[in-house]
């Protein structure tokens, strides 16, 4: 079993920037492939950015190309979601979810279905 636990939300004006943190207890991190997921209020929850159980590749929604950046590091155990340039529309709960990747370590997922866990979520607000 993986807990995901999510830190670094709050509230930013347009234009900042902000780092979500996803930490995962076990010792299988190095096994999961990560992503970030949003839902604003009445919407549904979207993807928005994945990173491979590798590393080597990552892919992200349309409307966060450029701006935002994931990443991760398997020593502590932590995956990352640096935020740039952030717009109002950009205001969401935000989630961090992983997948235990067996084999092929360069797989992506990106339904919500794909993924095995979820931490609780992080508010981000960004004011205009």
């Amino acid at each position: 079993q993986v807990q995901l636990v999510e830190s670094g939300g709050g509230l930013v004006q347009a234009g900042g920037s902000l780092r979500l943190s996803c930490a995962a207890s076990g010792r299988t991190f190095s096994s999961l492939a990560m992503g970030w997921f949003r839902q604003a209020p009445g919407k549904e929850r979207e993807f928005v950015a994945a990173i491979s159980r590798s590393s080597w590749n990552t892919i992200y929604t349309d409307s966060v190309k450029g701006r935002f950046t994931i990443s991760r590091d398997n020593a502590k155990n932590t995956g990352y979601l640096l935020m740039n340039s952030l717009q109002p529309e950009d205001t969401a709960v935000y989630y961090c979810a992983a997948k235990m990747v067996r084999a092929n370590g360069n797989y992506l997922p990106r339904g919500l279905n794909d993924y095995d866990y979820w931490g609780q979520g992080t508010q981000v607000t960004v004011s205009s």
